[in-house]
Parts: structure tokens; sequence; C-alpha cells
């Protein structure tokens, strides 16, 4: 049985021509998926019924199951979605109650790899990549089930997007295509592959790279980033580097903001000192707590220290407004297990 969702134009063409049906009926399950979130076919109302019917013969528009579904007081859904050879990801809806932006939070990868001290997600380990359909059918669910246009993609959801960076340029190509998002408003974060970094600055993207660096010196990040071992800060500020000047984007700088670690006055200063020469913004993010640490959050008068800090060396910092702590769905709390 064909899966509707995740196919491009010229897929869907192939389908309608097997079905005898022109290009324009092509077209039209194409904006009903991906503009008009359609659940079933029978949702596809502007096709004749006899048309409707020969195409639920051979196709159906999804094969991902909603698992658990919570929503958090501040309106953020997050969702537990079952693949169909039994894997699940959480993907996260967010709202903004004074923007217009409705955010999804994607998962590049069942698991992951890095295994950061300070995320749910490492602990499962690596289990596989996700293909380039299964990440935009979280983004299709979200879709479906709201009935909301996403107008936001960030891949800062479980795994490491440039571990798998294939499917994740597929993703983000149908995502501008077909969902009609654009290219600024697609972000990915990285814990700074530096040779994944080197190849999107060869791309022409105008889409957003944020680096999760979460410390100042090689010795703190360490203790929190294993791949600090095989992607130090000296080479990954080369990468950044290389990267603005190719691109002539600016980088968001993701940091983790850890009581009594990483959250000092001295680390401040520090921090502004590596990034005094890269065109960048900084988001500070206060550590939500998983039940796989010790760490602690910082107090609010800390974070507004350490944001003050920076902002006198001449950056942009911000302090990330916090969604679904209440549901597990914040930076690092996804764990993909029901």
């Amino acid at each position: 049985m064909q899966v509707l969702s995740g196919l491009r134009l010229n897929e869907l063409e192939k389908i309608t021509d097997e079905l005898h049906q022109s290009k324009f009926r092509a077209r039209q399950i194409h904006n009903w998926i991906y503009l008009k979130s359609a659940k079933t076919i029978d949702d596809m109302t502007d096709l004749s019924k006899a048309f409707r019917e020969d195409l639920k013969k051979i196709a159906v528009v999804t094969d991902v199951k909603i698992k658990v579904k919570q929503t958090s007081a501040d309106g953020t859904i997050k969702y537990l979605l079952e693949y169909p050879d039994g894997e699940c990801v959480e993907t996260v809806l967010m709202r903004f109650d004074n923007r217009a932006n409705l955010t999804a939070c994607v998962s590049s990868q069942v698991g992951c790899a890095v295994n950061c001290s300070f995320c749910a997600t490492g602990k499962r380990g690596f289990i596989r990549n996700l293909n380039y359909k299964e990440i935009i059918e979280q983004v299709l669910t979200i879709q479906r089930d709201t009935g909301l246009k996403v107008t936001n993609v960030v891949f800062m959801g479980q795994g490491e997007p440039l571990l798998n960076l294939e499917n994740v340029l597929k993703a983000m190509e149908i995502f501008n295509d077909s969902f009609q998002i654009g290219q600024r408003r697609l972000t990915v974060s990285t814990s700074g592959i530096i040779p994944q970094i080197n190849k999107l600055a060869e791309l022409d993207m105008q889409s957003t790279l944020a680096i999760s660096l979460h410390a100042p010196t090689h010795e703190i990040r360490r203790k929190l980033m294993q791949i600090e071992d095989k992607y130090n800060m000296r080479d990954l500020k080369l990468a950044l580097k290389n990267y603005v000047e190719k691109t002539g984007r600016r980088i968001t700088i993701e940091y983790l903001l850890i009581k009594d670690l990483n959250d000092t006055t001295e680390c401040a200063k520090l921090l502004a000192e590596y990034l005094h020469d890269i065109k960048c913004n900084v988001n500070l993010i206060p550590y939500n707590p998983t039940a796989q640490n010790d760490y602690e959050r910082p107090s609010n008068n800390s974070v507004m220290k350490f944001k003050c800090l920076l902002e006198h060396s001449g950056k942009k910092v911000t302090v990330r407004l916090e969604r679904g702590t209440d549901i597990d769905a914040a930076c690092g709390q996804l764990s993909g297990k029901s």
C-alpha cells in the first residue's frame, strides 16, 4: 500500500498516471496533504468519489500512529509517534501567546549517539536514523491533529541532525517546497559535527544553524558533551567562522545554564571571549531537570546576570522562553519512550 505523505508532486503524478487521471489531480492531492492536512483520502472532497475509491485501493494518507499525546498548561503539545516498525519518537508543537508562529520541534533519529550528560534522549543510545518521510510526517501529524498550520520547524528534537544530514536536507527541501515554509523559518541544531558543518557552508541555504555549545572551555564542555573529545572547541570555532564567511549567515549559539557548573561570572567572560569574533546570537537555556543526572537549574538572578555580561560584549542575547516543562517537552527532556 502506497503512503501518500512524504511524496513529492512528481511522485504523486506517477500515481495519477497509473489511475489514468490528469496531473491536475496530483496537484489536488498534494495540496490536500501538505496545505489542507487531510487525514484520509475521503477528506479530499474535490476529487470524484469514484477516483477516491480507486485511490484507496492502492494508497493511504499515513501509516504513522499517535501513541501518546500530552498537552501542557502553556498550550505546548507533545506527541509520541509510532512508526510501522514499532520504533517511536517524540515531536513537539510550541505555541506562543503573543506570536502568530507555530513551531514544530522535530526529531531526526530514534535515540542519539552523542549522549550529552544533560539530555534524556542520549540515555537510550542510538537506534536508527529517520528517513526524510518520517521526519516530515511529524509535522503532518501535528497539522492533521490540530488543524493548525506549522510556520516554523526546528531540528531540536531527538537525535543529532548532522549525523543524518542527507535525510534532514531532503526533509528541509520538502518543508520549503511542499509546506511552503520559508528557509529562514527552518533551524538545524547540532552538537558540533565539524565535517557536516563544513558541508552546510558549501550549500546555498538561508536556514539557521544553531550550535549546542553549552560551555566556555574545553574542560567544562567535555564534562557535558562527549563530542568535545572528537570535535573540540578550537576546531569548532574555525568551522563556524568558515560557515559565516561562506554563507554570510549569523549563527545561533545555544548555551544551557547549569547551576555552579557553567553559569558563573568567569564562565560568562570566557564565553564572551570565545565568541567575540564569531557572527552570532546567543540563546541561553536554563537547565530543565531530567531523572538521569544531578544537575540543578540556576536562579533567575544568575541567568539575568549571565545575560547582562554577555550583552556587554556586544552580542544579542535571549533567554529561551520555556514551553512544556510540565510534560517533559522542554529542551533536553525528550526520551521517545512511552
